[in-house]
Formats: structure tokens, sequence, C-alpha cells
């Protein structure tokens, strides 16, 4: 196992391999030779490290952890940016719940799913909610509608049996949304047999109203099943993956295949770091879609049910298809097949996830050629306007947001190679410069930002000292113990700061600019560039320049510092609109002496509302831990109109004078 680092010890790429000397050897040969993207790599990287370990399995699970936290910006990234939706049923709630679901997975909840959108789950449930009228309402609209007597609408349409006025018990109730789930889990025919034996004897005793809604339910069944065909007939529970790649780029599709049904399709494009054949993208995927999924439901939860499934079928072997195999069989906690589909259905399916991974690669490509263009163009006309040394593949940028000097917010957000990093987006709160205008409020973010930097700096320097000179035993074999450099000890995350941009932005004209720069040049960082970037006329300027760079309208660097700044300012008005709202949602005790924003958000968040603790008498607030009986008073007595008054508590919550 090896690792580069950049110049900053930031960690940059990880991998594998049974001999490092060729493997290294291939890394720094002829750079005209190289993949585009590994040639990046090596020209940013500044040092090597490695790790050696006793198996192949063992060295997967390795560079697994190591992708997990680290986070390599060079390394095959399978994820998403959203999470998939699946049909959710509580089933750990007296009256379980039927909802589309995106998150972590919890215990006592069945999953169905993945789907590929939101609205195909709820087509599918939209169909069989006249045959199976569960509750799918929140748990507010449960209890309102259970206090007022009266069902929603879904309840008078006869699409959910309303259980909370009583129409069903609970047990009838929870009967109903066991057959939904006996139904979406594959055990239809059952379900069918029973709808058409009731509807034969519903006509024989000549109900035809009834028998005429059962036949709308079985249709309504019918085309739900349509909607999940069935593409084997032995229960399959298998993943089919293919893939569709070029030099630079890769698309993976992968149908879930679950009781001999399709129940979900999933896809991604991703850029390849160097040049990888099918069966490395193969090893790579395994490892990692199954890893993250592995650690986001949670390896125990048997509600959810294993991630990994009995067969894994792809389009070529990995080198190490025997020790992936074994690594899947540990996550799922059985036997897990590893193979290529020769002949028959499964065959038929794979190529059937081939045409869709081609089929979506050329649509990513229509689409994505021009970003991929501009974004490379921006970088280098920035480099070439602002007279940079390299490229700019991180940039930061800084936004302040207020109303009239009222409760400061300022948002940092991070690009790098042209795309947003919303990992590593923070938010300020400002008290010191708060007062002093915007160019204050700028220098206060600079400084705490960089004198961040520096102070994580020293500790990986530290670090890094401390550790030099030890040795673990791996294998058998002596192997220098990797320093984390960038990564907390304790948590194992990326630290806030311990990455600093090429490149630092500044919502502002030449003011703040020159008061960023002053304030890096105070911390001693003469390394990384500042602009400021003015709204009116979208004038860049430079620190201590009289006048603006004016940057053509039509410049690719033009519309990325745009993009830039047009997100860091959605972000801190996000920020700032939560802090106002928490402040208004409390300013009613504002006048109280002696309760700080800590007891009044205590307050707010113990009765749920500034209503509700109006209604409060003094004893009921005296319990809210940290509240005494004097302050319990003069609460009830600002919240009466008699701040100024001498308060006591009356029986009921009645105020006396």
């Amino acid at each position: 196992m090896y690792k580069f680092r950049d110049a900053a010890k930031r960690v940059i790429y990880v991998g594998k391999a049974k001999s490092l000397r060729s493997r290294l050897n291939s890394y720094f040969a002829d750079l005209s030779g190289l993949h585009p993207r590994t040639r990046q790599m090596v020209t940013t990287a500044a040092s090597v490290e490695w790790t050696v370990v006793g198996t192949e399995v063992e060295a997967l699970q390795l560079e697994y952890n190591w992708i997990k936290e680290f986070d390599p910006r060079f390394n095959v990234r399978y994820r998403d940016d959203k999470s998939y939706p699946v049909l959710a049923v509580t089933l750990n709630e007296e009256f379980p719940r039927l909802h589309v679901y995106r998150g972590a997975r919890k215990k006592g909840v069945r999953y169905f799913g993945p789907y590929s959108h939101a609205w195909a789950i709820r087509e599918t449930l939209d169909l069989l909610l006249r045959v199976f009228p569960a509750r799918t309402c929140s748990a507010g609209v449960f209890r309102r509608h259970g206090q007022i007597g009266r069902p929603c609408l879904l309840g008078y349409i006869d699409k959910c049996s309303a259980p909370c006025v009583g129409r069903v018990s609970a047990d009838e109730h929870r009967a109903i949304v066991e057959d939904f789930c006996d139904f979406l889990a594959g055990r239809t025919d059952a379900m069918v047999k029973r709808l058409e034996r009731e509807m034969a004897q519903a006509s024989e005793e000549l109900e035809f109203e009834r028998a005429a809604r059962l036949r709308d339910d079985l249709g309504a069944l019918r085309r739900a099943m349509e909607k999940q065909a069935v593409v084997f007939g032995d229960g399959t529970d298998a993943d089919v993956v293919a893939f569709a790649h070029d030099e630079l780029e890769a698309a993976v599709q992968v149908f879930h295949v679950r009781g001999g049904r399709v129940r979900g399709q999933r896809g991604w494009v991703i850029d390849k770091a160097e040049e990888m054949d099918v069966q490395a993208l193969v090893d790579h995927f395994l490892t990692q879609f199954y890893g993250e999924e592995s650690d986001r439901v949670g390896r125990d939860d048997v509600e959810v049910g294993p991630v990994v499934p009995r067969e894994v079928l792809v389009p070529e072997l990995p080198a190490d298809a025997d020790a992936v195999a074994e690594w899947l069989s540990g996550l799922r906690g059985s036997r897990v097949r590893l193979r290529v589909a020769q002949r028959g259905d499964k065959k038929a399916l794979a190529e059937t996830v081939e045409r869709n991974a081609k089929e979506a690669f050329t649509q990513h490509k229509l689409r994505r050629a021009g970003d991929l263009t501009a974004r490379s163009a921006a970088l280098q006309e920035l480099q070439d306007y602002l007279a940079l040394d390299s490229a700019p593949l991180r940039i930061e940028c800084i936004d302040i947001s207020h109303i009239q000097g009222s409760d400061v917010v300022a948002s940092l957000v991070v690009f790098e190679d042209g795309l947003p990093r919303k990992s590593e987006y923070r938010k300020f709160a400002l008290r010191e410069a708060a007062t002093e205008g915007d160019v204050a409020s700028i220098a206060e973010v600079v400084r705490r930002r960089f004198y961040r930097y520096l102070k994580e700096t020293a500790e990986n320097a530290a670090e890094a000292t401390e550790t030099a000179d030890e040795t673990v035993e791996e294998a058998g074999d002596e192997a220098v113990r990797p320093v984390r450099a960038g990564i907390d000890p304790e948590t194992g995350r990326p630290r806030k700061f311990a990455y600093p941009p090429n490149l630092l932005v500044v919502d502002g004209a030449g003011p703040q600019a020159t008061a960023a720069a002053d304030v890096l040049a105070e911390l001693g960082i003469t390394d990384i560039a500042v602009v400021g970037l003015a709204k009116r006329l979208e004038e860049v300027w430079l620190p201590g320049e009289p006048d603006p760079m004016i940057l053509p309208r039509t410049s690719d660097a033009l519309f990325l510092l745009q993009r830039l700044r047009d997100e860091a300012h959605r972000f801190a008005i996000r920020y700032h609109r939560e802090k106002r709202a928490k402040r208004m949602q409390t300013s009613e005790l504002d006048s109280v002496p002696g309760l700080g924003q800590a007891r009044r958000t205590a307050l707010i968040k113990h009765f749920g509302s500034v209503k509700k603790l109006k209604q409060a008498r003094v004893e009921e607030i005296e319990a809210v831990p940290g509240f005494g009986r004097r302050t319990a008073e003069a609460v009830v007595a600002a919240l009466a109109g008699e701040t100024g008054a001498a308060p006591r508590a009356v029986p009921g919550g009645d105020q006396g004078s």
C-alpha cells in the first residue's frame, strides 16, 4: 500500500501493488507518455509513503479505509451528489407509515429500493394504496386529524384506512402494512389469487359494487407488477454491474435484482486518475461501493438486510477476484459469488446493463464536454491574468452577510478543480469586528481561518517529528508508521483548516482585498494570492492597486469567480437567516435580566414556542434545567408585560398584581 502526498502533506492518492518498485517506476517514466490525470498527480506530489500488509484482503480493506479517511482528490470515487430514495415502512411505530426516504438506515424500518427517482416511489404507492390503504402521513398530520376527529382526503377516497380516527385498530392496520411488504418483497401470486377468489365470490353473491372494486384492485396490482418485471424465475439475489469508459472517464451502471425482480438502478460517471482497464474498474468499484454502503447502513441491521447480495455479476473478474469475493463475504456474513454471466437470462440482463452504461456515458459526454473544457480554460486564464506560478486548483472565497450591522456572519466556500467541495465549507459568527464594517469583518475571518491553518500545520509538524523514528510490525515486516498530515487523530477526519488555497477571493473591492492581504502578511503567509470581486461592475481588485482589473465578459475565468462569489453569498445568507430566526424566536425574552441566549433557547426547546411558554406556570418553568424560582418568576412577568413589577406565582398560571 502506498500514499502520495503534496507539498502541504495532504494525501492526494492511495493505491496498492504487489511490486512497489515496478508500480513507482511506471509513475516516474516520461511525463509525456502518462495518462493526463496521472501526469497531474505526479507533478502535484511531493513525497510517497508505503505500508506492507500480509494479504490481498488486508490490502483491500486498508485501501478502502484510506480513501474514506483521507478523501484523496486523484482517487476514483463512486459517489453521487445525492442519496437515492427508497420506500421506507416504519414497522417500529404503532401505526406503521409508508413514505419516501433518503439518508441513513434505521433499525425497525424496512426499506424497498433504491429507486432512481422519488416520483417512481410515489407512482407505485399511488397504485398500491387502493389495495393496501396504509398510513402515509407524517406524525404531525396523524396527530392533528386524530384530535379533530376527521380523516384526511386519502381517508375519504379510501386510499387510507384512517387509523387516526379509529376506523381500523392497530393490529388491523399492521396486517395491511405486512401484506403491502409481502407484495413488494415478491410474494405476489398469493395476493392476486386471493383477490380473484374474493371477486368471484362477490359476483356470485350479487355484490357487484364490491366485485367491481376488487377488479380495479387487481388491475392496480398488475400494473404495479409490470413496473417490477420478473427477470429471473429462481428468486435471484444479485447485483449486475457494467462499465463504459474511455481514456479519461468511466461510467458504471448497477441493476439491483432482489427476489428475481429488478428493484432499482444506479449509475455514476467518474474521472480516471490513471490508465485503468475494466478489471481495475471492477476492483475499485466493488471495494468502494460495498464498503461505503455497509458503513452507511450498518452491518448488523436485520431489518435492512445485507447490503451485499448473494451474487455479483461483473463484465470481467478483477485480478484479485478471490480476495475481493472473500472480502465481500465478510461484509455480508455469508458466501458471495463473484462471476461473469455466460449464458441465459443473466447474460441477457448483463447486456442490457451494459447498453445502459454506454447510453449514460454518451449522454454525459454530450452534457459535460463544454464544462470540462471551460473549467480547464478558467483555471488557466486565472493563472495568466493573475500571473500565478501555477493554476489555482484550490480556491477559497469569503463573503459577509448582515442587516444593518446585526447578526453579522461570514461564509467560506471551497472550489477544487473548478468544482464546489461542500464538505469543506465553513461559516463564522463575527463578534469583534461586527460593528466596524465589512473591511474589518473580512480581516477577522481571514485572521481566524489562517491562524487555524498555521496552528494545525504546526501540530502536523509536531506529529511528524514524534512519529518519524517509530516503526510498527505489520505482516512480519517493518514499516514506517504513516503520519496523518491534516487528519485529526481523535476523529480520524481531515482537520477543518489543514489545507491552504492557491487563491483567496473576497467579496468586495480594493479595501477588502488589501485587508485580507495585510492579514496574511502579518501571519507570515506569502504564497497565497488574494483578489477582490466587486458586485456592481464585476471588477477584479488586486491588493494595493488603485485601479481594478477588468476581465472580458465572456471570460471563463470571470464566470468561475462569479460562481464562487455567488456560492459564498448563498451560503452566508442561509447562515444569516438561520441565526436571525433563532434570535427573533427568543426576542420576547430579551428583557428578562440575566437570561442569556442559551437559557432562552432551552425554554423555547422545552415548551415548543413562545405562545406555549406564555401559558406556562412558574412551577413549570422552574422545572426546566438551569432555572430557579426567581428566574422563572421574571420570565412569567416579562411575558405578561409586567417587567419591572414584582411578579408572583398564582395557581393555574394567572398573574396577580
